[in-house]
């Protein structure tokens, strides 16, 4: 998949295209859904597919106070884009200026002169230009005028709401953000289609897990990904580029490992800062400094607790970890299971 970052980088010529446009914000479901369909539908019209999206998101722009956090940062982004298997993403720099366009001069620069649409695929709430004054009737209107058709997706629903009481609801980013607002990262999953996940480098922490014999890789505060409720996790760890910054093989050996992920301020110790932290099950081998690393929630298994001492707090990590091993399916070891810290 090409990626552009701006509308100088698309190629002279590019098309004729299937275009869609939005932020695109998780990836989730229903997302995939539509973009991995249009892709199908692209190639066998001997068309190209492309998605257009932005960063930062236009939330953050226009109201920063208020903006929501980000399901996926730019780099889980496109790999999540790539896997519904478009031809490109143009990522768009959002400002401003940018936003100041009328609907016309953003469908006709980018979507006609530049991708060379011949469809463009959005939903029925779909808004764009200068204070979101374009929408489906303004889009279908410029299609006809500029020489493209306009496809209408519909939102995709949940059709087996876990509680019957809340009826069926739309899949949205939003709603993911509620669960993992929650710690529910096993229902924010199934909305996904994969587990949440969060990047970032690995970095030097208090030490103390080391100092146990059970260290864990820290992530750096500037990590991508919306981070859940505090609390302990069962997940894994994923490597993705060695501290020298070459990519690993993702099916070697050593690089999708499971862990029991901590969350949160550890209230047991006085002056710690909120962080994520994962301990890697029965491996204290594993030199993870200012690698980057891809964490994986897969079930929340117990809200944050405050603990009368060091030996308790070790007592629990125990259970924690047996119960991660226990879920993510990983045999007994024959090494002492480890706690974090």
């Amino acid at each position: 998949m090409q990626v552009w970052r701006g509308l100088d980088e698309v190629p002279t010529g590019w098309g004729p295209s299937v275009v869609t446009l939005g932020n695109f914000d998780g990836v989730h479901r229903g997302h995939a859904g539509v973009l991995a369909e249009m892709a199908t539908d692209a190639r066998a019209a001997d068309l190209r597919s492309v998605a257009v999206t932005f960063t930062p998101h236009p939330a953050q722009v226009h109201r920063p106070q208020t903006a929501p956090p980000l399901l996926t940062g730019d780099a889980d982004r496109l790999e999540l884009l790539a896997a519904c298997g478009l031809d490109a993403v143009l990522l768009e720099h959002y400002t401003l200026a940018f936003a100041r366009q009328s609907p016309e001069e953003f469908v006709r620069r980018y979507l006609v002169e530049a991708l060379g649409a011949r469809v463009v695929v959005v939903g029925r709430d779909v808004r764009f230009g200068w204070q979101n004054s374009g929408d489906l009737a303004t889009m279908r209107a410029l299609g006809e005028g500029l020489g493209f058709v306009v496809d209408v997706v519909d939102d995709l629903v949940d059709e087996a709401p876990a509680d019957p009481a809340d009826g069926r609801r739309r899949l949205s980013s939003t709603w993911v953000r509620e669960l993992l607002a929650a710690g529910d990262v096993a229902a924010a999953a199934a909305l996904l289609g994969r587990p949440h996940r969060l990047r970032g480098l690995v970095v030097h922490g208090d030490a103390r897990g080391r100092e146990l014999g059970y260290p864990t890789a820290n992530l750096a505060q500037d990590a991508s990904g919306m981070v859940p409720a505090d609390g302990v996790y069962a997940g894994r760890l994923r490597r993705v580029r060695r501290a020298d910054g070459t990519a690993y093989d993702p099916a070697a050996p050593d690089v999708l490992l499971p862990a029991a992920v901590s969350i949160g301020t550890n209230p047991t110790f006085d002056g710690v800062q909120r962080r994520v932290e994962a301990y890697v099950l029965d491996r204290t081998d594993l030199d993870l400094y200012d690698e980057e690393v891809v964490v994986e929630l897969v079930e929340r298994l117990r809200p944050t607790l405050r603990f009368d001492g060091v030996e308790p707090l070790l007592a629990q990590m125990v259970r924690d970890v047996e119960q991660a091993r226990a879920l993510l399916d990983v045999p007994p070891s024959a090494a002492r299971p480890g706690p974090y810290a």
